[in-house]
């Protein structure tokens, strides 16, 4: 008897430490998608070069700025899709 109440409680331990600490949690998730968190930055990148860039262009300067915030934000609506 001793040594089923003795198995039963280190059954009990063991499946509390694996429901406690999941192993999967402690390595790092990769994003979604990739390719996609890439674009984002590069994007990121274009608007602050544009943004600094000298000259208006006539007008073309704030038109690609406008084209390029509305790829980011298309681009963030990609990254919260599954």
């Amino acid at each position: 008897m001793k040594q089923i109440g003795f198995l039963t409680s280190l059954f009990t331990a063991v499946l509390l430490l694996t429901v406690a600490f999941p192993v999967g949690a402690a390595a790092p998730v990769p994003p979604p998608h990739p390719r996609v968190e890439h674009a984002l930055e590069a994007l990121h990148h274009a608007r602050e070069h544009m943004e600094h860039a000298e000259g208006e262009f006539h007008g073309h300067r704030d038109a690609a700025l406008h084209h390029i915030d509305e790829a980011i934000r298309e681009a963030d609506i990609c990254m919260h899709e599954p």
